[in-house]
């Protein structure tokens, strides 16, 4: 059960990071945004797209020395 608890904390963490990082980097140009009068529409394309890079390097990092 512990294992469940500490993997539940990592998980926050993440949230909290990708939460800061997409508000760091939340307006870059390929970002859409629509706003209207009681409506306001956010699509981050290139944020999800950096995002996604950063992971694969990341991911290939870790399965590479380990």
């Amino acid at each position: 059960m512990p294992d469940i608890g500490r993997l539940l904390i990592i998980l926050g963490v993440i949230l909290i990071l990708f939460g800061l990082f997409v508000s760091i980097v939340g307006k870059l140009p390929g970002d859409i945004v629509i706003k209207r009068e009681n409506f306001t529409f956010y699509f981050p394309v290139a944020t999800s797209l950096l995002f996604s890079i950063i992971l694969s390097i990341l991911f290939y990092l870790f399965s590479k020395f380990f």
